[in-house]
C-alpha cells in the first residue's frame, strides 16, 4: 500500500467555505487535482493507494481527510460511485460531515476527524514504515531505493509548513521527480508511475525465477 500526504495551508476546514470558484476557496482545487492524481485510472479506480488532505485553512484548522475508495459492493450501499467531477462534492461533504471528538466516516472509505499534520505523520510511521519527503533538492526517485508500503509527502503552491518541514527532514528521505518544479497532482501522477513501475518489473522479475526454477527441476528429472 503506496500513501500521500498532501497538505494544504489555505484549504477551507468548513464545507461552508467552498462556493464555486474553487481557486478562491483556499485553492481547493488543487487538493481536487491530487486526489484525482492519486486514484484515477483509464477506467479504473487505484485499490492500492491510500490519500490523506490536511487542511490548514480557517474556519477551524486542522482538518485530516483520509480517502481509501471502495470499489467492490452495490454502489450507494457498500461504495460511492466516484467520478472526476464529483470530487469537489464528495471533499465538500466530507467537510460537513465532520464531528467534533471523532474519526467519522463519511462514505465507505471516506473519513475525516481534528488531527494536525505531525501528528498524522508520527502515526503512519510509528510501525516503522518510510517516509518520503518530495524535495526539489532531494535524491532522484528513478534511482532512489524505495522500502515496502512507502509514505510520500507534499504541499500546496505554498509549501509544507516550516516548523514541521525541520522534524520531518529528520525522519524523511527527500525524493525529487525531476529538475522541473511541477503541480502537486502532477507530482503524484510522476511518483505513482515509478511506482507502477517497480512493481510490474519486480513482478516480471518473479515470475522469470519462477520459470527458471521449474525449468531445473523439469531437467533434473
Amino acid at each position: 500500500m503506496r500513501e500521500f500526504i498532501y497538505y494544504s495551508r489555505t484549504a477551507p476546514t468548513s464545507g461552508n467555505s467552498i462556493g464555486e470558484d474553487l481557486q478562491k476557496a483556499g485553492r481547493i482545487d488543487i487538493a481536487i487535482h491530487v486526489v484525482i492524481a492519486s486514484f484515477f485510472l483509464s477506467h479504473k479506480i487505484r485499490t492500492d493507494t491510500k490519500l490523506h488532505l490536511l487542511f490548514a485553512g480557517m474556519p477551524d484548522p486542522p482538518k485530516h481527510l483520509e480517502l481509501q475508495p471502495v470499489t467492490e459492493g452495490k454502489t450507494g450501499l457498500d461504495k460511492i460511485y466516484l467520478a472526476k467531477k464529483d470530487v469537489s462534492g464528495v471533499l465538500k461533504k466530507m467537510l460537513y460531515k465532520y464531528r467534533p471528538g471523532m474519526k467519522h466516516e463519511v462514505f465507505p472509505g471516506f473519513w475525516i476527524e481534528k488531527k494536525g499534520f505531525l501528528e498524522l505523520v508520527k502515526e503512519l510511521t510509528a510501525s516503522g514504515r518510510h517516509v518520503y519527503i518530495l524535495d526539489p533538492k532531494g535524491e532522484d526517485i528513478r534511482t532512489v531505493e524505495i522500502k515496502e508500503d512507502p509514505i510520500f509527502i507534499l504541499g500546496d503552491h505554498k509549501g509544507l509548513p516550516l516548523k514541521e518541514l525541520k522534524r520531518l527532514k529528520q525522519i524523511s528521505t527527500p525524493v525529487t521527480i525531476g529538475p522541473k518544479v511541477y503541480f502537486a497532482s502532477q507530482t503524484v501522477a510522476v511518483v505513482n508511475n515509478e511506482l507502477d513501475r517497480r512493481e510490474t518489473a519486480q513482478q516480471k522479475l518473479s515470475r522469470d525465477l519462477e520459470l527458471e526454477a521449474d525449468k531445473d527441476q523439469y531437467n533434473n528429472l
